[in-house]
């Protein structure tokens, strides 16, 4: 393993600290935000929010952690967990953040003026918000065992 430097040796832990942190509270404040504000359509907005600005600390977050690796590991980052669970969680930040999270947009504004659980559209958007869901879900899993390993 090659010697880390000054700046990798506080930054790494604190990028992933950061971002697991976020995936962590964000997924439990968007569970509070449903339960705690009336108009689902008002809770929906923040949650959005929220989930945006984690999709861009985690794709700024992993690219760091993938290139920083490469550079002090070379070719042998392949063979590495760490770098594999990085690269998955990046993945699926980038899948969420410029896949599936348009056509959830797509399909609200398609049924404006109406929510989108009073739509047509209800049943395409429960289906994608699911896999979003579950792709979330898998994000932290991978998130937490990052945290375990990477201490």
């Amino acid at each position: 393993m090659a010697k880390q430097s000054g700046l990798t040796v506080w930054i790494n832990p604190v990028l992933v600290t950061l971002w697991v942190g976020a995936l962590w509270m964000t997924a439990l404040t968007a569970s509070v935000l449903f339960q705690t504000i009336p108009d689902r359509q008002l809770a929906g907005q923040v949650a959005g929010r929220l989930f945006t600005i984690v999709s861009y600390i985690g794709l700024a977050s992993g690219l760091w952690l993938l290139l920083q690796r490469l550079a002090g590991e070379g070719l042998s980052a392949f063979k590495q967990g760490l770098f594999w669970v990085v690269f998955f969680m990046w993945i699926l930040v980038l899948i969420g953040e410029f896949g599936i999270q348009p056509l959830l947009a797509q399909l609200k504004a398609s049924a404006l003026p109406n929510d989108v659980m009073q739509s047509v559209f209800a049943s395409r958007f429960k289906t994608w918000h699911g896999i979003a869901s579950i792709a979330y879900l898998i994000e932290c899993l991978l998130g937490l065992w990052l945290v375990i390993k990477s201490s």
